[in-house]
């Protein structure tokens, strides 16, 4: 930096680049499964969690940094801004060390720029003047090269570029002599008039000679060449005159022989033309060397010519450096004269000053040689701290995987844990306990224990395992039931080691970013390399966009059909109109999510947007108005997806996927389904699906549910996540596949059972046990293969028409008991549920 405010400004930009540098790589080593940041989403409610949790960590040390900032301001360009501006052009007059010194400052305003970081030199300043110290070997290298380079392209312009020459400071009169640092920077600004004549005329003629000379060299080269092709020209044109000519003459010959000629005279005759031949030949060679002695004399005739203006340019600057000396001499003697002229005491003076100026130059010295030493020593300290952070980085990097590993080491250690004391808790039969029921139970306490309780030294030492929501806002702990609570978080600490597990292996997530860069700039489509990586799970920082791309695929022919603020004005018709749905929803709002946070109590953010989408979409399909389950699907939808795509996303499931009276009162398409899925049981699962039937096990009273709010509340966040992101792309089908691969994961479990009371209960939480989703999702989509589309179709159309026959039977024989109850007059008092509710 020029001045020391500069300086302050500039290393405040640095600290703020350290500090921000800093801040996102603990962002991105942060523990994965707390929220990630809020550049990660643009939509959904899982954005709102992010920005408390973050900018909390870094508020104390966010106030010190503001609180101890200097307000400055650049004076003049500093950093990038500085490195960024051309580097400053020297004069031709300057002699060697400001040249060398220029180059210096441009290696050294180069090293700033981008990129240059690896070859960085440190460089020292002692003053407020830009007084640069200490140039390296290498630097004094470069400089010497870049002379030579000069002094080589200027030899073609000799003379013009010999009139250059630079002054001899020894041979100034004392009277005018200044210290270097002053001649130095009178040197830049010096006026051509005060110098030799001649300089004026090296610095700017020099560069017109020189473009000259390179237009004379290239036609000289240009005028070989096409004497080189004449001479192959004539070459040519006198090979075929020969051929020409020997071949007349054997014509000639051959018709003389026909005549009787005597053979000694036709030999005579040969001999002369070959003769003949020889001297032509030796003609044109001998005038052939004639023309290259001519061209030759011509090029002599204009060195001579070239050699006598540079010598006419050497007297020329002989004379101006002889007028030169000869002003010199002139003026020495003046001053010699006046010396003489002058006093002692002026003498002892002047000598006082001289002394003056060598102690002065001395103290310069002394103290360029200690800046010398200084810059040293701190270039060996940046080197040393450099390769000592690198170690560092390393360890750290080694220690990073360790501890993950260990972290998910504890979590399994933790839950078999947990499991063990729930073993050992055995029912009291007796006011009087055990000391070993005693051991038990402060375990038990021990272990269900806030996290937030702990002590803040043991805090430190001991890892946030299990934390009170997980990032898509669910409770991974009940309050209520220790029972549950015990068992919920034996579940967590599973669910936290196979995500620790995971992390390690990033081939999935590189995949998902090698794709969407590869569709940066062009339309997202359909293909089988997309519907693998959404099978394997769409990441969290990109599922919102995801999401709502899928929805957009499956309802653009509704959108297309609407007008602009169709779900603002469906919205704002159920707000100011009566609707008959509008009561139910009201009750079933705070029931949607109890155990989510964003649905956890009136005022939270999600039961306002619940409210909106539900009402809207009674609004649009009065057929179904309102029916329980849609909470749950839109809750979820909500999430990832701002209202309006949450409201389309419900559109998609409802009357796109699922078939027509899925959510009708009468709910006759999920009827059928179920009894799709029981032959899709006996298919696949044959094993498991006579266990149910010899025990008389009707697990579609399980299932119905998975189907309808596509397992919502069944399974963990995780997998829940998981099967939604294939189910919003695929279709229900998605739906089988999981139902059916959920029974397939514990099926050597339910085998084991063998009575109808315990098979029941299993069912009803076995879906929460199932933690690994990499697991469940291979049998998903590879063990159930093949899983054709058509034959669910099929087997609806056909179980479609039994269950409508069913409801039309019971319908019949339900007005056929009303018109009994009528006509019978004991039957009056009898008042039906459906009645009673009218």
């Amino acid at each position: 930096a020029a001045t020391r405010q500069d300086m302050t400004y500039w290393l405040q930009e640095l600290q703020q680049k350290r500090w921000e540098y800093c801040n996102n790589l603990d962002a991105a080593k942060r523990d994965s499964r707390t929220s990630p940041t809020p550049s990660d989403f643009s939509k959904g409610l899982v954005a709102k969690d992010n920005p408390g949790s973050i900018l909390s960590q870094n508020a104390s040390a966010e106030r010190a940094r503001n609180i101890l900032a200097v307000e400055t301001s650049p004076t003049d360009l500093v950093g990038e801004q500085a490195a960024s501006q051309p580097a400053p052009v020297q004069p031709s007059a300057i002699n060697f060390s400001l040249k060398q010194w220029s180059n210096e400052i441009k290696n050294s305003m180069s090293s700033l720029r981008k990129g240059n970081n690896e070859n960085r030199k440190s460089i020292f300043y002692t003053t407020e003047e830009w007084e640069l110290l200490d140039p390296t070997p290498k630097d004094l290298e470069d400089s010497m090269a870049l002379e030579e380079k000069r002094k080589h392209l200027a030899e073609g312009s000799k003379g013009l570029t010999s009139s250059a020459f630079p002054f001899d400071f020894g041979r100034v009169p004392h009277k005018t002599r200044r210290p270097l640092k002053d001649v130095i920077g009178s040197s830049k600004n010096r006026n051509s008039s005060e110098s030799s004549p001649t300089e004026w005329y090296s610095g700017n003629g020099n560069r017109l000679v020189s473009e000259l000379q390179l237009k004379y060299q290239s036609q000289q080269e240009e005028l070989e060449k096409l004497k080189k092709d004449l001479l192959s020209q004539k070459e040519l044109v006198r090979l075929l005159q020969q051929t020409v000519r020997s071949s007349q003459y054997d014509k000639y010959f051959a018709s003389r022989l026909c005549e009787g000629v005597p053979k000694d005279k036709l030999e005579l005759l040969h001999q002369k033309d070959d003769q003949i031949l020889g001297l032509n030949n030796q003609l044109e060679k001998l005038n052939l060397e004639k023309d290259s002695l001519q061209q030759e004399v011509k090029n002599l005739k204009c060195k001579v010519g070239e050699l006598n203006e540079r010598l006419g340019m050497l007297m020329e600057t002989i004379q101006a450096k002889d007028e030169v000396i000869m002003k010199l001499s002139r003026q020495l003697s003046e001053c010699e004269d006046n010396t003489s002229s002058q006093s002692g005491g002026v003498n002892s003076s002047a000598a006082t000053c001289s002394n003056k100026e060598l102690q002065e130059l001395d103290r310069l010295k002394d103290n360029l040689q200690g800046y010398k030493t200084q810059n040293k020593f701190l270039n060996k300290e940046i080197l040393e701290l450099s390769a000592l952070r690198r170690n560092a980085e390393a360890r750290e990097r080694e220690w990073q995987a360790k501890y993950i590993s260990l972290e998910a080491k504890l979590c399994q250690i933790e839950s078999k844990y947990l499991i063990l004391l729930q073993e050992m808790k055995t029912p009291v039969c007796s006011e009087e306990q055990s000391p070993a029921r005693e051991v038990i139970t402060q375990l038990l306490e021990d272990a269900l224990k806030a996290e937030t309780s702990e002590q803040p030294e043991q805090a430190f030492f001991k890892p946030h395992l299990v934390s009170e929501y997980d990032i898509y806002g669910f409770q991974t702990v009940p309050e209520d039931d220790d029972e549950e609570k015990l068992v919920a978080k034996s579940r967590a600490l599973d669910l936290r080691s196979l995500s620790l597990s995971e992390n390690r292996e990033i081939s999935t997530g590189v995949k998902w970013e090698n794709y969407l860069a590869s569709t940066m700039n062009r339309e997202m489509m359909r293909c089988v390399e997309l519907k693998n990586l959404i099978r394997s799970g769409i990441p969290h920082e990109h599922r919102s966009k995801m999401w709502k791309w899928c929805v957009n695929l499956h309802v653009k022919k509704f959108k297309d059909s609407t007008v602009p603020g169709y779900f603002q004005t469906l919205l704002q018709n159920a707000l100011e109109k009566q609707n008959p749905a509008s009561k139910q929803i009201e009750l079933d709002l705070l029931r949607t999510l109890p155990n989510n946070k964003h649905y956890s109590s009136p005022t939270s953010e999600g039961i306002q947007k619940l409210r909106n989408v539900l009402l809207a979409f009674s609004w649009r399909n009065p057929d179904i108005g309102y029916c329980q389950g849609l909470n749950r699907l839109v809750a979820i939808a909500l999430l990832y997806l701002e209202q309006e795509d949450a409201f389309w996303c419900l559109v998609t499931i409802v009357e796109v996927f699922m078939p027509r009276d899925y959510y009708t009162k009468t709910l006759l398409g999920s009827q059928v389904d179920q009894r799709v899925f029981k032959d899709l049981m006996s298919e696949k699962l044959p094993r498991l699906h006579a266990h149910f039937e010899q025990y008389k096990v009707d697990y579609t009273l399980i299932t119905f549910n998975w189907f309808l709010v596509v397992f919502v509340d069944s399974v963990v966040s995780d997998i829940l996540f998981k099967i939604w992101d294939s189910f919003l792309y695929e279709g229900p089908k998605v739906i089988f596949r999981f139902a059916l691969a959920l029974f397939k994961y514990k099926e050597e479990e339910i085998l084991k059972l063998q009575d109808s009371m315990s098979i029941f209960k299993y069912l009803r939480y076995f879906t929460r046990t199932i933690l690994d989703a990499r697991k469940l999702t291979a049998i998903a989509f590879g063990d159930l293969n093949p899983f054709p589309l058509r034959q669910i179709r099929n087997r609806r159309t056909y179980h479609l028409e039994k269950v409508r026959l069913e409801l039309t039977e019971l319908e019949a024989i339900r007005e056929d008991f009303l018109r009994e109850r009528d006509t019978c007059v004991e039957k009056r008092d009898l008042i039906s549920d459906d009645e009673e509710d009218s």
